[in-house]
């Protein structure tokens, strides 16, 4: 049986929009990868708890578990929970692809940086995949007859584009390979450093070992 991946998928979700446009990429990249990457929404996520703390100690659970990361930096301005949730994902080492399709850029690109804050630049095991949204939709429009038609072929393309990276993120080579003593105690500092209790959601002493021992059979730590 081959492997499959989860995928946590970090974007906007504070509007119908960036519900929906994330819902739609991750039915997508699900369908087109032959669900060979599965990715799990932070919209989906099931909170019990309304508080604001336990909300985020779901999501940065659920951000450790998965094997790799995509994160949406559109925006002039980057989601400020996107960047916190890829700083992590970085310091753990997780491969990451990042998605923009958001054609404004920023005074980066004047001193060789991305089209946002160079802060959030340079790591490794990391891609990047940019399109012009609305050209591409445009093209997607000119060759259907329907709405339905439209997104099929749009969210598509997108979902191979990212496919593509987390495929080619995936084989590169962890930076700490085959030390596991190190990985198990970078795992419990980020289980622990966040603080506010997040450490009350792993009733399972040996969460850290059991996903690491995932990860590492499918040669991604």
């Amino acid at each position: 049986m081959k492997d499959d991946f989860t995928i946590y998928f970090g974007g906007s979700l504070f509007n119908h929009k960036d519900l929906s446009g994330n819902a739609l990429l991750a039915e997508y990249i699900d369908k087109c990868s032959d669900n060979k990457y599965r990715c799990c929404l932070p919209q989906n996520v099931e909170q019990h708890h309304t508080t604001a703390r336990d909300i985020r100690n779901e999501v940065i659970a659920k951000l450790i578990e998965c094997d790799l990361g995509l994160f949406n930096f559109d925006g002039t301005e980057l989601d400020a929970g996107v960047v916190v949730e890829f700083m992590l994902a970085k310091f753990l080492d997780l491969p990451a692809v990042i998605l923009r399709s958001d054609f404004r850029t920023c005074g980066e690109k004047e001193i060789g940086g991305e089209d946002w804050n160079f802060m959030c630049s340079f790591y490794p095991r990391t891609r990047i995949v940019k399109f012009n949204a609305i050209i591409s939709y445009q093209e997607a429009v000119e060759e259907s007859k329907t709405l339905k038609e439209t997104f099929d072929i749009y969210y598509s393309r997108v979902a191979r584009m990212v496919i593509e990276s987390l495929d080619a993120v995936r084989t590169e080579k962890p930076l700490l390979k085959g030390d596991q003593k190190t990985l198990e105690t970078l795992y419990q500092w980020a289980l622990t450093f966040p603080g506010s209790g997040i450490n009350k959601l792993l009733s399972n002493p040996s969460f850290v070992k059991q996903i690491l021992a995932a990860k590492i059979k499918k040669g991604l730590a």
